[in-house]
């Protein structure tokens, strides 16, 4: 169970998952003095808005990752959830540990191909070895090919060419218009035009054919990849950016009559899970139609944490109101496009907010440590 003690007697929270939700929530229930148990398969936070530079940029994975242990202490567990036995009240780890909630917050997020994503059991030092060797791999190949044109496939693209410009860029997305359908039209142009400006070579409305057939993440020279319209590509290295899907695997065979098409946890306003006043949904595994950013997971935190609370006193339960979009998308470390609340902004602003260090400094901030 968590280090702390909690104000209110029987009042345990687990939360599971410890991305930007998950330790915004374990944060803010530790502010409040209730006990707690955070887990994660692995031992330290990603900060994976740094995921595609750390993929490009020898010695960046070090900063990316942060260790649980140090900010919460025993209110941290490693493992991998297996499942959630709501009767009982307990989470089931793999290799049988349980651990008893009187609240849950799931914060599971969503999955997707390395390196965009990094959502395997794994210690502090193979994570950050996992990215420096993916580093070589990128520095060996003269070519390289980005599949999926959302907007990892772009920050990637963006990345590469930005910190290896000799490098031969390909990008493939099936659609004609690049990145996250929830932002501006204007900024989606943008992102087009930054890639175009450094060299990018883009093929719209365009698919990789037997992609699952294809070595990824390996350098081999000159392999052939097959376009869908019969277009064939030489590349040396083929980075997959498509395919992200909501991680439902720890709570799917629980609350399966709860679950939304995509495998998001249908909730209401509170983000309470549909029938289950204890359990709440937070960031990408609530079925929220809003775009699925760091920002907003720590919003719906604030929320879920505000809301147990809330409970414990009697206090009416506050709602969660998706607004108008914000959005900035890193195009290297120099270029930036995005927009704020709706409202598109200037690329110099973008790019010195968010491309420069990619906030790094502010998860060591909220983790209470110094940034190595």
């Amino acid at each position: 169970m968590g280090a702390q003690t909690s104000s209110v007697e029987g009042v345990h929270v687990v939360v599971v998952g410890g991305g930007f939700g998950g330790v915004a929530a374990a944060q803010q229930l530790k502010r409040e003095g209730l006990s707690f148990t955070l887990i994660d398969m692995r031992d330290a936070f990603h900060h994976n808005v740094g995921a595609l530079r750390a993929s490009v940029q020898p010695g960046f994975a070090q900063r990316t990752f942060i260790p649980y242990a140090e900010t919460f202490g025993e209110s941290f567990v490693q493992g991998r959830v297996e499942r959630v036995d709501p009767q009982r009240q307990v989470v089931v780890l793999q290799g049988g540990r349980e651990v008893t909630y009187s609240h849950l917050i799931l914060c599971t997020g969503t999955d997707g191909p390395f390196p965009g994503k990094f959502n395997t059991v794994a210690s502090y030092e193979s994570a950050i070895q996992a990215y420096e060797d993916f580093v070589k791999q990128i520095q060996s190949a003269d070519s390289v090919l980005v599949v999926g044109g959302g907007s990892t496939g772009v920050e990637m693209a963006a990345e590469l060419k930005t910190e290896y410009p000799q490098k031969k860029v390909v990008l493939v997305h099936a659609r004609s218009v690049l990145a996250d359908v929830e932002l501006l039209n204007s900024v989606r142009h943008q992102a087009k035009d930054v890639l175009v400006e450094k060299g990018v070579e883009l093929q719209l409305g365009q698919k990789v054919c037997d992609l699952s057939g294809l070595t990824c993440n390996v350098t081999r020279k000159n392999m052939e990849v097959t376009l869908a319209k019969g277009t064939t590509l030489t590349t040396d290295l083929i980075i997959n950016c498509s395919g992200l899907r909501v991680n439902s695997a720890a709570y799917q065979s629980s609350f399966s009559g709860s679950l939304a098409q995509n495998g998001a946890l249908r909730v209401n306003e509170h983000l309470q899970v549909e029938a289950l006043s204890h359990v709440y949904a937070v960031g990408d595994c609530a079925d929220v139609k809003e775009p699925k950013t760091a920002y907003m997971a720590g919003l719906h935190a604030a929320v879920a944490v505000g809301n147990i609370v809330n409970s414990l006193s009697g206090n009416p339960l506050t709602s969660h109101r998706a607004g108008n979009v914000t959005m900035l998308l890193a195009m290297g470390r120099d270029d930036g496009v995005g927009q704020f609340n709706g409202f598109r902004l200037p690329r110099c602003l973008v790019a010195v907010a968010k491309s420069r260090d990619l906030l790094v400094w502010k998860s060591w901030k909220d983790m209470q440590q110094q940034q190595p």
